[in-house]
């Protein structure tokens, strides 16, 4: 019950006003790459006995820390790239999802000849 009422009062604040929902997200965003970023650091540094070229985690991690503050000091750009990977991806999915329906054809075409054996 209370997860429904939460979901309609987040709908309903979506509703009102759009700009606090995509900001939300927005910052969600951004803290969860800092979050990342430090855990990837710290995973690095607890699996060093265990790992060779752990450093590959730890630059991750400072990637994904870095990529955070350029989202809080740049705002703008942050939002228009995400817009743009957003949109990169829904063209990719969609050319994959095209090629995938053609190959269902085929194979729908197949499977009918068959039956009609």
């Amino acid at each position: 019950m209370f997860e429904g009422v939460v979901g309609v009062l987040i709908a309903a604040i979506t509703f009102w006003d759009v700009r606090i929902t995509l900001l939300a997200l927005y910052f969600t965003i951004a803290a969860w790459a800092f979050i990342t970023g430090v855990l990837e650091i710290v995973a690095a540094i607890h699996l060093r006995s265990h790992l060779n070229n752990e450093f590959w985690l730890i630059i991750g991690g400072i990637a994904s820390i870095l990529f955070s503050g350029l989202m809080i000091w740049y705002p703008l750009a942050g939002a228009l790239a995400l817009v743009w990977l957003i949109s990169a991806y829904a063209i990719v999915f969609g050319i994959i999802m095209i090629g995938f329906s053609l190959r269902l054809r085929g194979h729908s075409a197949a499977l009918a000849a068959e039956s009609t054996r």
